[in-house]
């Protein structure tokens, strides 16, 4: 039985992801499925740069806004959630379409056989090199087991390079190296994907990061992280890590001038788009699409909604 193909569109931040998929959804009767690691929160919609409900355009979105700012969730949280929505809007006749510029949450739900492999956290492994290298490999060990004693089973407890690769699966996914080798080896790949993404000059790019981050502070950004704080959110939640709200803490602490703030908050979302770039650049399997050159969103969803019906059609 031929597997049913999903479109998914990629591209770093401030690439027009949000028009293209809503006219995207608009011409093949679609709805969005969000793969954003920040839009995820609720509270938290200027800094992310969530879509406003004039910005949808009446074009259901799926997975924004529904996690509070404290409660963890991770990719294995993602790809079930996903998955669960790509089912149900098929099952009421409409085409998801998977929109979004977390690359861990695309693998995750896009190459579930080969998940471990594809994903790391630098952060995480320095912390676990880190205490290794202070205490020695036992301690490591012994969490594993705790965790997931079956893959600890299989190797030494002085091979600390793969332990340490197995606690990371488990801290950045949630789930351990065990369940997810599991789950690649007996269960097939319910979709095929359709691989698109949003290409832009790296200079036009880093242009429409500094206007919109001008535009976030406009609209209220400052204010938005205040009450985040307020509310008892406080700096260390994985939330608040997010580009667009820890570099406003040193301000709100008097630590630091507005124009300082505003500029290191550019730097930073600048730097944030290249390591997308580079981590979608690295995925073959993208059709990569010339914002500019194709000339908006209107004809990049034109251009994209005739190559997903091509290959969808087998042609």
């Amino acid at each position: 039985m031929e597997k049913e193909k999903i479109l998914v569109v990629v591209g770093p931040t401030a690439s027009g992801k949000t028009a293209t998929g809503v006219a995207l959804a608009k011409k093949l009767d679609g709805e969005i499925v969000s793969a954003d690691s920040m839009q995820i929160y609720q509270q938290m919609s200027i800094g992310t740069a969530k879509p406003t409900p004039e910005e949808m355009a009446g074009v259901p979105h799926h997975l924004m806004d529904f996690v509070p700012p404290d409660k963890p969730y991770s990719v294995a949280h993602f790809v079930e959630d996903a998955t669960a929505c790509i089912q149900d809007i098929h099952s009421r006749g409409k085409v998801p379409i998977v929109l979004g510029g977390t690359g861990l949450y695309i693998n995750g739900l896009t190459l579930p056989w080969d998940f471990t492999a594809q994903d790391r956290d630098d952060g995480v492994r320095q912390l676990l090199e880190d205490r290794a290298q202070e205490h020695g490999p036992e301690g490591l060990y012994r969490e594993l087991m705790a965790v997931d004693p079956d893959t600890a089973a299989g190797m030494h407890p002085n091979n600390v390079k793969r332990v340490i690769r197995a606690l990371e699966i488990y801290r950045v996914t949630g789930r351990t190296k065990s369940e997810w080798d599991a789950e690649a080896r007996s269960i097939p790949a319910t979709y095929d994907y359709v691989m698109t993404g949003i290409h832009w000059e790296r200079g036009e790019l880093y242009d429409r990061i500094n206007e919109r981050v001008d535009q976030m502070f406009a609209q209220g950004l400052l204010e938005e992280v205040q009450a985040l704080l307020d509310a008892g959110y406080g700096p260390e939640l994985t939330s608040l890590k997010a580009i667009g709200y820890k570099e406003l803490f040193p301000y709100l602490r008097g630590e630091q001038d507005l124009e300082e703030t505003i500029r290191i908050l550019k730097r930073d979302t600048r730097h944030f788009a290249k390591r997308q770039l580079t981590w979608f650049r690295k995925d073959a399997r993208i059709k990569w699409f010339d914002f500019q050159a194709i000339g908006g969103p209107e004809a990049l969803a034109d251009q994209m909604a005739m190559y997903y019906k091509t290959i969808k059609e087998g042609n």
